[in-house]
């Protein structure tokens, strides 16, 4: 494999963000507009990504591999080392340039740099920190910068690099080790996991050193990700949760990306997947790792041994509800906070609401509509000041029935795209109305 030098940096910049694309690291959008007479300014769809800040704002990156020349032959990547492609690297020169005139032009606030493995972890590792050492020191960029860290780098570098970023990741790939084995024989998960670890660390030890020395650096700010393939080994849905959730309480990370798995490779290890990528299941999993980073489940809640994955038809809170009859209705006038977290159509910011509200008086279901309640769901599941909004059966056939007919449009938009994107919990997925299901029963 040789690398192209003499390409231009635009030409790099198409091959190296396309190569980009498949880590979701954060949300993936790409928009491709020409400048016209009398207007102001252009954009170009390569290396432009929108990810959601601390505060809910949508913001844009610019997202690149500092190089698609890789040492490992991953069966499942465009950048495996068998694959015939175009190999590129930008220098650290030309990174920081284009961060510079990319933030100049207020198309970007900030930069995603991902890399394949060029020669060995610690070069690669070491040309990473040159350029944020020079994007920060030299140009004194202070925007946002996510860099991952390479598996298998000198510890050293990795905590120069994590002086210099808000934010790093180390993607765990596959959730098991014998995944890893089959389908990414160069890696393990002890190489992974172990600057994980430092990371995590040099947090922790970081968060004390700041409460002592105000000016002190700050190490990794905006904390660490990593994210799992979906679909391209045998893994159930409860092995995914049970690992996201020992990464979260072990590790300490912010968030464990989802990336459906797209076979862009010819192997035999590979799973065929004739109806496409698993875009469903990976939604899915997204909403059971929103139920355990801000409602308070645990995995073993959602899923167990005898039933590992998430139903088709309803989203994982639904399903859990149906499977706990016995502790609804809820009262909404009396229950406590982390109750109503659970019933189905209630948010973190409906809930909040209904315990501040109602400190001035009892609701009735009106109010909690304008609270933000979803009643379509949640109406089964509650009741105020002793009554349910429709005389309805608390039975699992009944309730699943009646809100399956609702969740199979969400089912059938998702199934239905065609293109291959990260779902985020913000989508509108409203459709026109479809024939309801009739006799279902899950």
């Amino acid at each position: 494999m040789l690398i192209q030098e003499e390409l231009s940096v635009q030409e790099k910049l198409e091959i190296l963000s396309d190569a980009a694309k498949y880590d979701v690291a954060c949300t993936s959008s790409g928009v491709d507009r020409k400048g016209k007479a009398g207007t102001l300014g252009n954009t170009k769809a390569c290396g432009i990504c929108h990810s959601f800040s601390a505060d809910g704002r949508c913001i844009s990156l610019l997202k690149i591999l500092f190089t698609n020349q890789c040492i490992y032959d991953c069966k499942y990547c465009i950048n495996r080392c068998s694959n015939d492609v175009v190999r590129t690297a930008f220098t650290p020169e030309e990174v920081c340039q284009l961060t510079i005139q990319f933030y100049r032009r207020n198309y970007i606030e900030g930069l995603f740099l991902s890399s394949g493995v060029l020669h060995s972890a610690d070069y690669t590792m070491d040309l990473i920190y040159q350029t944020l050492k020079k994007l920060r020191e030299e140009y004194h960029f202070h925007g946002y910068i996510h860099v991952k860290a390479i598996p298998g780098a000198d510890p050293v570098l990795i905590e120069k690099t994590g002086f210099l970023a808000d934010r790093m990741s180390i993607n765990l790939e596959l959730p098991t080790a014998d995944g890893l084995k089959k389908l990414a024989p160069g890696k393990s998960r002890s190489k992974i996991l172990t600057p994980m670890k430092q990371i995590q660390k040099g947090i922790t030890a970081n968060r004390y050193e700041l409460m002592e020395y105000k000016k002190a650096p700050s190490f990794v700010p905006a904390g660490q990700s990593t994210q799992m393939i979906v679909g391209a080994t045998r893994e159930n849905d409860f092995q995914m949760m049970m690992v996201a959730e020992a990464l979260y309480q072990n590790y300490d990370l912010k968030r464990v990306f989802y990336s459906a798995f797209v076979p862009v490779n010819q192997d035999s290890s590979l799973p065929a997947l004739p109806g496409g990528p698993p875009l469903l299941r990976e939604h899915r999993l997204y909403q059971a790792d929103w139920l355990m980073r801000f409602y308070g489940f645990q995995a073993g809640e959602l899923l167990s041994e005898d039933r590992p994955n998430f139903n088709v038809f309803l989203d994982p809170k639904c399903d859990w509800a149906l499977r706990h009859l016995e502790l609804f209705p809820v009262e909404v006038n009396r229950a406590d906070y982390y109750t109503l977290l659970r019933v189905p159509g209630m948010g973190v910011k409906s809930v909040k609401r209904i315990v501040a509200a109602r400190r001035n008086g009892p609701l009735d279901f009106d109010a909690l509509k304008k609270i933000g309640v979803v009643l379509k769901r949640a109406l089964y599941f509650i009741t105020c000041s002793g009554r349910m909004m429709y005389p309805v059966k608390i039975e699992e056939d009944f309730i699943t029935n009646h809100l399956v007919g609702e969740e199979h449009k969400k089912v059938w938009d998702i199934g239905s795209t065609g293109t291959f994107r990260q779902l985020s919990l913000f989508d509108d997925m409203s459709v026109p109305a479809l024939t309801e299901l009739k006799g279902v029963r899950l």
